[in-house]
């Protein structure tokens, strides 16, 4: 696979999501070691402490996935757009898409909910989903950007974008 392949749908794993509790096999406050084995035991191929989140970051870069770790746990969930596993929300595919569909998918749920209880946007534009507990962040594929979304803890959605390390936001 080169640097800008794309996995097809078909190419990834499906994998189930549950807001604020679980994305596919890895559950919101598991341990490192319990997600390692929820991932059929395959090990993180980088792990670093991010300062001043008191984070740890795990990349498991043969699943396309990066685990953020407090001290309550697994509390966010980056999927690769070009290799990581295909998660649904709503029946709807979330990962490696066009951004503007999806902003619009979000558009249209937040009009069937309360008033300012669905939609916030990161300070880069990057919208996400209040009641899902996801933000569609964004990564290049050569000439183009696809989604990336960051799953969230519970207790991660009172200040966003200031509980996970800056890297979880920024295109890459």
């Amino acid at each position: 696979m080169s640097l800008w392949d794309v996995l097809s749908d078909n190419e990834r794993q499906q994998w189930t999501f549950d807001p604020f509790v679980s994305v596919g096999p890895l559950r919101f406050g598991m341990t490192s070691d319990e997600a390692s084995a929820a991932l059929d035991g395959v090990p993180a191929a980088e792990r670093r402490h991010c300062r001043p989140w008191d984070v740890d970051c795990h990349t498991y870069s043969e699943a396309g996935l990066k685990l953020y770790f407090a001290i309550e746990g697994l509390c966010g969930v980056s999927i690769d757009a070009r290799r990581g596993p295909q998660v649904r929300a709503d029946e709807t595919a979330l990962v490696g898409q066009v951004p503007s569909k999806l902003e619009q998918w979000l558009f249209d749920r937040a009009e069937s909910r309360e008033p300012f209880t669905e939609l916030f946007y990161l300070p880069g534009a990057d919208p996400g989903s209040l009641t899902l507990g996801v933000a569609l962040c964004v990564q290049r594929a050569g000439d183009h950007l696809l989604t990336r979304p960051v799953f969230l803890a519970a207790d991660v959605m009172d200040d966003i974008y200031h509980r996970l390390p800056r890297e979880a936001w920024a295109i890459f």
